[in-house]
């Protein structure tokens, strides 16, 4: 018969330390198990679609601030409640200043950063993604297939997450309607927005992009953006940028069918970022 133990001063107080830590330990596997921690950045992007209704995407032009000041706006757009990053601009900033940029954002917020390339120049190993992208209602085939073909080999060899996407462009188009050589789709003619939509999903490209122009006087008109969210369903997104300064546009837009909206213009204008981000941000989360 074993004669019982009595615990030693201080050994029951390690019993029950080392048990909380096991059912810590167990706790946090089960939500590794949950929620992966190397989730790529479409699937966080859909999650915050499912769970908080819309996505805030804070677009940033490296050639319109220096790399510092860059990752001061992002900084201010993480506080306000973005969801990412998106990096790049009309005319197709690269190289140097677009590396520089990525990482000053990077020393100032965890957010994900998401490259927006006007080209092939425009692919950076410093990025967690790229909007991989052909430009549908271009007339130049380098904005369709080309500029594509030759950044896809760099996108593989940094290892940057690549997220399929159509972009188009509708009335008034801005720089990017003129830089790529666009056929505008007609604000008044939603079924052309449709059967372009409906090209880039039957292509197999997960997220449609309607782009009214970086500053637009107005933004694509919600009529458009619903008949576009109908015709491709849920499982693409339709993203929304161009001419949208306040959170009731913002509002508008995601009630119509947009499921992620894009700001870049107005973050350059304003003198409180945060401020603003936070009102597009509540404006369109559930």
């Amino acid at each position: 018969m074993h004669e019982m133990q009595c615990p030693q001063p201080g050994q029951g107080h390690q019993v029950q330390e080392m048990q909380f830590q096991t059912v810590a330990n167990e706790i946090q596997r089960k939500q590794k198990h949950l929620i992966p921690v190397n989730m790529g950045v479409e699937a966080q992007l859909n999650n915050v679609v499912k769970t908080q209704g819309a996505v805030h995407l804070t677009l940033i032009d490296p050639d319109s601030q220096s790399p510092d000041t860059a990752g001061i706006m992002a900084a201010q757009a993480a506080k306000g409640g973005t969801d990412a990053i998106m990096v790049g601009g009309s005319t197709g900033a690269g190289g140097t200043v677009l590396d520089k940029t990525l990482k000053a954002i990077k020393e100032h917020t965890d957010l994900p950063t998401i490259l927006f390339p006007a080209s092939a120049g425009g692919v950076s190993a410093h990025a967690d993604a790229i909007f991989f992208m052909s430009l549908l209602n271009s007339r130049d085939v380098n904005y369709i297939t080309t500029n594509q073909a030759l950044g896809a080999p760099l996108v593989k060899k940094y290892g940057v997450e690549a997220i399929s996407m159509a972009y188009i462009i509708i009335e008034p188009g801005g720089t990017v309607g003129w830089v790529g050589d666009a056929r505008l789709i007609p604000r008044k003619k939603p079924a052309m927005a449709v059967a372009y939509a409906l090209a880039g999903k039957y292509m197999g490209m997960h997220y449609i992009y309607l782009e009214a122009g970086s500053g637009a006087d107005t933004p694509i008109p919600a009529a458009m953006v619903g008949a576009v969210k109908q015709s491709v369903g849920e499982e693409t997104k339709v993203i929304i940028g161009g001419g949208i300064r306040t959170g009731e546009i913002a509002a508008r837009l995601v009630k119509a069918g947009a499921d992620m909206i894009v700001t870049g213009t107005i973050v350059e204008q304003v003198s409180d970022i945060k401020s603003k981000i936070s009102e597009l941000v509540d404006a369109i989360k559930q």
